[in-house]
């Protein structure tokens, strides 16, 4: 592997359903991101119209592959995906952000939050440098509202 001063996010998938992100460096390039299953459905399209405009006061950053459902700001990157499978019952921290249900499950280096009660689901995956990841929710709210909902909710 060529030393570089570049380096960057990645995102690896570890099991269905599943990612993890791997820091390596400054993000000199995209953002590599896997596709969720359910990506292609009427429900992310519309999601995806209305992802943040920033994060942590960055403009989004590329990703590869490119797909408007899937989308990256900052470094670490904090990545958003819609398309994931609905999640079913959980013993995970649910927490309740502008009326969209979110559960939230550490990483250890990061928390993963996912809608829930909507199907397809949106992950948020946040590093730990980026703070208390529930914070960063408000700016997902219109993207989760275009999700139908389900029969599940944190209450």
């Amino acid at each position: 592997m060529p030393s570089s001063p570049r380096r960057r996010a990645r995102a690896l998938p570890v099991a269905p359903g599943l990612l993890v992100v791997v820091a390596l460096g400054a993000c000199a390039g995209p953002v590599e991101v896997a596709i969720p299953v359910q990506a292609e459905t009427p429900a992310c399209a519309a999601a995806s119209e209305r992802w943040p405009a920033e994060i942590l006061g960055e403009a989004p950053t590329e990703t590869e592959p490119s797909d408007p459902t899937v989308i990256a700001w900052a470094d670490p990157a904090v990545i958003a995906r819609c398309g994931m499978p609905a999640l079913g019952p959980t013993e995970n921290q649910c927490i309740v952000v502008d009326g969209i249900d979110w559960v939230a499950e550490d990483l250890g280096d990061g928390t993963r939050l996912t809608t829930f009660g909507r199907e397809p689901a949106i992950e948020v995956l946040v590093p730990d440098e980026h703070g208390p990841a529930p914070l960063l929710l408000p700016a997902f709210s219109e993207a989760a509202e275009q999700l139908p909902t389900n029969d599940y909710s944190c209450s």
